[in-house]
Formats: C-alpha cells, structure tokens, sequence
C-alpha cells in the first residue's frame, strides 16, 4: 500500500460485499415470494407501486424507468419528501424530514388512485419509523393490497417506534426484505473520527430491486406475460430500440391511466 493512501480503502467496498452476501444468504426467499406477488400483478394487467421518502426514492428510479427495466412498475414519488438538492432554504432537507413525519398525509396520497386487487405496494424505509411510509403499508393493506416492505431491521428497532400505533414499517409488510445495513446506515469506521461513514443501503437498494426485477422477468416470460423491456441501441440496434422505448411507455401510460382514473377505490 502506497504511504499516502488511506488505511481505510476499500473498506466500504468490503462493507458492501457483506450486505450483498447478508441478501443472498439469508434474503432470497423473501425477495422470491416479492417477485412472485409482482408477476401477479404485472401479468393480470395491474401495476406493482413503489413508494419511498427520503433517499429511500433511489430504488424506486432504479426500478423503472431504466435500461433493462419493464413496464408494471408505478414510482410514486411525493417532491416535497425526496428533493434533497438545494439542502437548505426552499425546498431544504428540513422540511423533507418534517414532511415524512406528517400523519395522515399518506392517506392523501393514495386517494389519487384506483388500485386493482391484484396490485401490490412495495414500500422502501431504512429506518421503518416515519409516518408517511408506516400509513402508506397501513393504507395499501386496507385497499386489499399485499405489501411488500424493505427496511433495515437493526436500524429500526435500535430506536423506540414515534408512530401512535407504536408499530414500525416491517410489523405491516406481508413480505419484509431485510436491508442488512447497520443503525445510522454508514458502515466504515475511519481512525480519529467518531462518526461512521459511507451509508450502505443505496448498494442494498440497487442489488434487491435488480433482483426482483429478474426474477419477476422470468416468471412473466415463462407465462407468455412480458411487457416489453427498455432496451440500449448498442443492444438491439437504433430502430429496435426506440421501438421497444414506444411500446414501453404506451403500456405504461394505459396502467397509469387506469390507475389515476376515478373508479372503485378508496
């Protein structure tokens, strides 16, 4: 090792590699069961709704729309709650962190839509104790949703519940995908410094998305089932792939329109 180079690099690629292993060891049934929900939903024409606050919105991008993603998935991305941009002053990261505490605004949120049974929520929250992501799970079951919940149980049950109904996340999920980050997220320990660094549930995220985005794949492709797949020209070949880009957002714009479109639901 060079002697100007930290004795702390690759650390966190290490940390990393611990919480990849931590999902394929003990996580992959759980991660199963989720896709087989998201099949359901997307092969009988629904949609699986992906909702998170916070930086618990990178998985949902990371889900659709993207390269090698389909058609099926609903981001559901409150503003107020994930523009983290302009840190302080309008828009600032206060009033993100209050906004995701407000009870009863998730109730709000999802009188926007009508949801078929079929359709499934998965909800993102590393702590799993914020209001706004607890009563979107809470809502979802009461609409008849399964609920699909991604949190780190460490980090929330490291500190008491602040929800009235003393619950957390995870006590609402039908299947619970368990981050395997730390409390407080960041997972290297530099010499001389008191606070932890580097957050590791973004690479959590990023791994347990992409997999159930395959596994789901599949199940749809072994059942004459699957959307058509956002697809690179260096791939296919430019006209193919602005083709596939066309089919894509057509079939995702006619399961949104019938989701935002008045109907039976709460």
């Amino acid at each position: 090792m060079a002697a100007d180079q930290p004795t702390t690099a690759g650390s966190f690629i290490a940390a990393s590699r611990g919480i990849l292993d931590h999902l394929e060891q003990t996580q992959m049934g759980s991660i199963g069961e989720a896709s087989a929900l998201c099949a359901t939903a997307i092969g009988d024409g629904g949609l699986v709704h992906l909702f998170g606050t916070g930086h618990s919105r990178i998985p949902l991008e990371e889900m659709f729309p993207r390269y090698g993603s389909y058609p099926g998935f609903h981001p559901l991305a409150e503003l107020s709650m994930t523009f983290h941009t302009q840190v302080v002053g309008a828009n600032g990261q206060r009033q993100a962190m209050f906004i995701e505490r407000v009870e009863g605004l998730a109730e709000v949120i999802l009188d926007n839509f009508t949801f078929r049974p079929s359709d499934v929520f998965i909800v993102f929250s590393a702590s799993g104790r914020s209001a706004v992501p607890i009563e979107i799970a809470i809502g979802a079951h009461e609409r008849g949703l399964k609920v699909v919940v991604v949190t780190s149980v460490d980090e929330s049950l490291a500190r008491p519940s602040a929800h009235p109904t003393g619950t957390r996340l995870l006590d609402h999920g039908d299947v619970v995908i368990d981050l395997g980050t730390p409390p407080g997220d960041a997972m290297v320990t530099i010499p001389g410094l008191d606070t932890p660094v580097g957050p590791g549930s973004t690479i959590a995220y990023a791994a347990i998305v992409n997999e159930i985005k395959v596994q789901t794949a599949e199940l749809l492709t072994g059942r004459g089932l699957m959307p058509p797949v956002l697809t690179a020209a260096s791939v296919v070949g430019a006209e193919r792939s602005a083709q596939l880009f066309d089919d894509a957002y057509a079939v995702h714009a006619t399961r949104i329109a019938a989701a935002i479109a008045p109907g039976t639901g709460a």
